[in-house]
């Protein structure tokens, strides 16, 4: 998936993408990297075509010149345009546009047609020692500003100058300065030195309403989007190399160590796609606050992704006449042209602790709004209802029936157990019942078993387990793993041997969550040890108080007994609890396992070890943060952010009716470890005090102790991080699949 999501912005990438293909061949590129090393950078032989298709102006308002679209459809072709590395001074031409653009409209007639049209070249200073002063109304520069990507080649500078009036910026002619050439990193395009001397400029080239924070945020989005497609490019390349590159006998893609690195390259690339994009969207504070993100996330992702690529490419990817030392250059290049990432992490601090974040809110379409009402109307009904519990244990109630009935608690699900929602209507449904401050019924694990049953249940077994699981009033447990089986739970040895009436089960399951209060277990069992690993599996649901059935809990880290042992000693189960098809119940498990990773990846886990937890946290400190620990929360915020950007982005393609891709694997797997980095960071907070007991009733030091020790299971249950890894190898990057053992 690309930074831009819409079929209008697939369509836009797509055909830039094959634009650049036929017009920037490697050849293209290799001598713009002689040119270069020449002392003798050109306009790149494709720059009058790349401004009739319009892609230097696609930001720009349609009245000066441009397609009058904004910053995403600009950020989208330069990141297609940025996996070529294509030489030459379009993303600064870009960005300059965007500067005048952002100012005041004087200057806007005069510069914007030609930038957007080609017949202008321009660069911007994000850096410079350049001051200014006033005599008559006119103000007169003198100074230095390098580097300065592109200024070599360009036609309008824009710079920042220091007056009395604090920093003011304006857009200069290029032939009023002395521009000298610095040898440049990224042999694609150059960098200058940038000298005025007594420069009187006119008042309408001062560009009024600029600040620099403006500035900063429209480089952290476009040099973030030329960021995304050095990444880009590095994750393909690698990715294709390690499918034909053959070491000991196998291609190196499928040792999972070349695996998990491309792995790790795209989680990263999508990260900064996810942040690149949510910051074109972003306004006011909380532009400040999505463009200092992207800013941390962009550059590093293509750095990381660079040198990884180069690792995986191994002995080649070393060489001059390899590309990868191209697209290394220029992810260096970004990431040293926007400033050092602790300065932008630093930014992100201290927004975040002065209480800047960003609701990642949806824009829905105007014709929701009558589905939203009848909604709206319907919860409030429910509303009204009982909350008292009068169910068996007390876990029923009025409302959770209603709601159970009506379809809300897993809407995406048929009637009558859902209702049979599109993604749009689920958005209304969550929003609505968190506006009426109605709470959905606790099912846990039954969240996991109803969709099993729904698909592949009886009718007979639906009327009787479905109704009290939506309500929240039957609990159940999941007996899957084994001792030998876990990760690799097709392994299992747990024995289902057929009798009158139906089967008897012998066995061991561990890991079994709540089972020592669980009425029902789903389980699968090997009924048929002949077939091969995946089939002979037969999926039952186990009555956790019939004879045979011994749980045992397990002590956690914690000190807590949330999971257990379980044993099946000659445990009946009738033939009508039988799920599904016998030998075909890891059709139904896989069903299961796909409902669990959902849920386990959307929250902390019920450890309560979120950004804000740990915010509130740097509030009860009573002191100042470190430096380091600055950085350390940042990196926590920068990572929850890119979750819920990344969370944001796959509801929008599932409204769109588009499968959400790689967003999808990628924040499923940055969840499950996200909880983790914030309870380290809070425990590296509180010092001394992190050895008080790891008890959430002894306070902040208790609370966050906890969450550090429970923390550590949500890498494991739900699929492993390795496993993970292997499945966005295998799946999204079409990496060989590991070899069967003894093959």
């Amino acid at each position: 998936m690309a930074i831009g999501l819409s079929e209008e912005h697939e369509a836009l990438r797509e055909s830039v993408t094959g634009w650049a293909e036929r017009t920037i061949p490697a050849d293209v590129v290799r001598s713009a990297v002689a040119a270069a090393g020449g002392g003798a950078e050109e306009r790149p032989p494709f720059w009058a075509g790349l401004a009739e298709q319009g892609l230097l102006g696609l930001h720009i308002p349609e009245e000066h010149g441009g397609a009058g679209y904004g910053l995403l459809e600009a950020a989208v072709a330069i990141e297609a345009l940025s996996e070529r590395v294509a030489p030459g001074p379009i993303v600064p031409t870009v960005l300059a546009g965007a500067a005048i653009l952002a100012a005041d409209g004087k200057a806007h007639a005069e510069l914007l047609p030609g930038l957007a049209d080609g017949t202008l070249v321009g660069a911007v200073a994000l850096t410079g020692a350049i001051s200014g002063v006033r005599e008559g109304g006119v103000l007169t520069i003198s100074g230095v500003a390098e580097p300065v990507l592109g200024a070599t080649l360009a036609d309008v500078l824009v710079l920042p100058v220091s007056t009395d009036r604090g920093e003011e910026w304006v857009a200069l002619d290029a032939a009023q300065a002395t521009v000298t050439p610095i040898p440049s990193l990224d042999l694609t395009r150059g960098v200058a030195k940038v000298e005025v001397s007594s420069v009187a400029v006119p008042a309408e080239r001062v560009l009024d309403g600029l600040e620099g924070p403006d500035v900063l945020n429209l480089a952290a989005i476009v040099l973030g989007a030329d960021a995304a497609g050095v990444a880009s490019w590095c994750v393909s390349a690698a990715a294709d190399y390690a499918k034909v590159r053959v070491q000991f006998g196998r291609p190196i893609g499928q040792f999972q160590g070349i695996k998990h690195k491309i792995s790790r390259m795209l989680v990263a690339l999508e990260q900064a796609r996810a942040t690149v994009w949510d910051a074109t969207r972003a306004t006011g504070e909380e532009l400040a606050y999505a463009a200092a993100i992207a800013g941390v996330t962009a550059p590093d992702a293509a750095v990381q992704c660079a040198k990884d690529a180069i690792q995986t490419f191994g002995g080649i990817g070393y060489t001059f006449e390899h590309d990868a030392h191209l697209y290394y250059r220029r992810a260096l290049s970004v990431r040293a042209l926007l400033g050092p990432s602790a300065d932008w992490a630093e930014t992100v601090a201290s927004l975040a602790l002065g209480g800047v974040s960003r609701e990642m809110e949806i824009d829905l379409p105007e014709d929701a709004e009558p589905l939203r009402v009848a909604i709206r109307e319907e919860i409030a009904r429910i509303a009204e209802l009982s909350t008292e519990p009068d169910g068996p244990g007390g876990r029923g109630s009025e409302q959770k029936r209603a709601l159970a009935s009506s379809g809300f608690v897993l809407p995406h699900l048929p009637k009558p157990w859902g209702r049979g929602a599109s993604p749009l209507e689920q958005v209304l449904i969550h929003q609505e019942l968190r506006a009426a401050k109605v709470a959905l019924p606790q099912m846990i694990i039954g969240a996991w078993v109803v969709p099993s049953i729904v698909t592949y249940g009886t009718p007979e077994q639906q009327e009787r387990f479905l109704p009290p699981t939506l309500s929240g009033e039957m609990i159940w447990c999941q007996l899957f793993s084994e001792p030998g089986a876990g990760s690799d739970l097709a392994s299992l040895q747990m024995k289902a041997e057929k009798v009158e009436g139906g089967w008897r089960l012998n066995g061991q399951k561990i890991w079994t969550s709540v089972a020592h209060v669980a009425e029902w277990a789903i389980c699968i069992a090997r009924s048929d040890g002949s077939r091969p690993k995946h089939e002979g599996i037969t999926y039952f649901i186990v009555d956790m108080k019939a004879p045979g059935v011994t749980v045992r809990p397990l002590t956690e880290m914690t000190g807590e007994n949330l999971f257990n042992e379980v044993f099946l000693d000659d445990v009946f189960v009738p033939d009508d609890l039988v799920v599904g098809a016998v030998n075909e119940g890891w059709k139904v498990a896989r069903n299961t396992l796909s409902n669990e990773r959902v849920s386990l990846s959307s929250g902390s886990g019920g450890t309560g070890a979120s950004v804000p937890d740990l915010l509130g946290l740097c509030g009860k400190l009573n002191r100042e943060l470190t430096a380091v620990e600055r950085q350390e929360l940042a990196r926590v915020v920068c990572e929850s952010h890119s979750i819920n950007a990344l969370s944001l982005r796959v509801t929008l393609k599932q409204l769109a009716g588009s499968e959400p891709g790689a967003d999808a694997s990628v924040r499923k797997l940055l969840s499950t470890s996200h909880a983790q980095n914030v309870a380290q960071a809070a425990v590296g907070l509180l010092g001394a005090a992190a050895v008080t007991a790891a008890d959430w009733k002894l306070g902040d030091a208790g609370y966050w102790n906890r969450a550090i020790l429970a923390t550590r299971a949500m890498t494991i249950y739900g699929g492993t991080t390795e496993v993970q890894l292997n499945i966005i190898a295998e799946r999204m990057l079409g990496l060989p699949r590991d070899p069967e053992p003894g093959k």
